[in-house]
């Protein structure tokens, strides 16, 4: 469970719902709180998978987790509820059905459309966040696969990482406490894992009418893979125990059960919810610029979508050329074609300039320098293998919502 500020809100428990044969089939997730889950994507470009489980020390799942296929990859999330038992529950299944309804309604660029679908999901939890159901939130993290890059838009403490090579990257920053005193150099990683305050974040959905988030891109190469997780698995597990699963199992469906499992065999302290992603094809580039890491962390969404629109002086030169090119069409009627011809000519040398400096940008796009675990100073471990007692039961459900934790 995850506390926003320090506090837990408490209420009565929702009697636990199903739903089935009602949602879109792109929607490959699922719904009920008392059992463990999983989902395999489609789309062809990708292999992924999906579980969740509700621990061994809890006795209600506010975790969610969702995949949704797109004709050039998918969308991806896992939410962790917080408020007491009906309302986490309802906080994290609440923000990705807005999440995904609002993504796939969207218009515009892939970024734009995140953004603006993770600040829809902010306003359905808060506006939810009435009676019982005060101060209730949950945390977020999302990524969108576009063909050969992948957009990460994250709230809160859950986290997504990257296998590549022999090398995990952590691809977020937790907004809470005890990862801002690790950043001061007031706690080492392990005391921070440990720490009494580890569940408090600083940033949620339903906080605050306008959201907090960091959004970024990267490129991706065939063969990597990517985690989603909630901090029931990563704080829990050691990043080695992550990168032993990870480079040892490649089914992703196999290899999120073990890393449940390997959770849960260390107690199982909190809910937990893995989603694997496999790039099983390579593919190119959108030809959108990606969005940078910003080192400031998160930003109000307005703030980050009105510098992802204003970011190339080109955009701005080009509304300059058109504007002074209409006017002289007005101003010198009997020169009408030489005036279009050289208005059009530059207006499509910017054009492409506006082109080359979306790849330039693409090309510089990296890693975030968040750390990173390799095996090669302590030497590969052995893929763990779970034991019958820490076994997860699995059971396939029809239901097509996003998953009530």
């Amino acid at each position: 469970m995850t506390q926003y500020g320090g506090f837990q809100i408490t209420g009565p428990t929702l009697p636990a719902s199903r739903t089935e044969g009602n949602e879109p089939a792109a929607v490959r997730s699922l719904k009920n709180p008392y059992t463990s889950h999983m989902r395999r994507s489609a789309t062809p470009l990708l292999a992924s998978g999906l579980l969740t489980d509700v621990g061994r020390q809890r006795s209600i799942n506010q975790d969610a987790g969702l995949i949704l296929d797109l004709p050039r990859g998918g969308l991806f999330a896992v939410a962790d509820g917080m408020g007491g038992h009906a309302a986490g529950e309802l906080a994290a299944n609440l923000a990705l059905d807005t999440l995904s309804s609002s993504f796939l309604n969207g218009r515009g660029l892939a970024p734009e459309r995140l953004a603006a679908a993770v600040q829809e999901a902010n306003l359905a939890v808060l506006r939810s966040a009435v009676g019982e159901y005060v101060g209730m939130g949950t945390t977020l993290v999302a990524m969108v696969i576009d063909r050969a890059a992948a957009l990460i838009a994250h709230v809160g403490d859950s986290r997504a990482y990257l296998l590549r090579g022999n090398e995990l990257h952590r691809l977020t920053e937790d907004h809470s406490w005890v990862a801002e005193q690790v950043r001061l150099g007031h706690l080492t990683e392990h005391e921070a894992r440990n720490h009494q305050w580890r569940s408090v974040v600083s940033n949620a959905l339903g906080g605050e009418e306008r959201v907090r988030l960091e959004l970024y891109g990267l490129p991706l190469r065939q063969g990597d893979r990517l985690l989603l997780c909630s901090d029931g698995l990563s704080g829990v597990l050691e990043e080695a125990d992550l990168y032993s699963v990870l480079a040892n199992q490649s089914d992703p469906d196999v290899a999120v059960r073990q890393l449940i499992d390997l959770s849960n065999a260390e107690g199982g302290p909190d809910n937990i919810t893995a989603i694997v992603v496999n790039i099983e094809q390579a593919s190119r580039m959108p030809s959108y610029a990606l969005p940078s890491r910003l080192n400031e962390g998160p930003l109000y969404v307005d703030m980050l979508l009105s510098s992802r629109r204003g970011n190339s002086p080109l955009t701005y030169l080009a509304l300059v050329l058109v504007y002074f090119t209409l006017m002289g069409l007005v101003l010198y009627p009997a020169q009408q074609t030489l005036i279009g011809a050289t208005g059009l000519g530059l207006l499509a040398a910017l054009l492409l300039g506006m082109r080359l400096w979306a790849s330039v940008k693409r090309s510089r796009a990296t890693l975030p320098e968040l750390g990173s675990f390799s095996p090669q100073a302590a030497g590969p471990d052995p893929a763990p293998q779970p034991t019958e007692e820490n076994q997860t039961r699995i059971r396939p459900t029809g239901s097509a919502r996003p998953t009530q934790d």
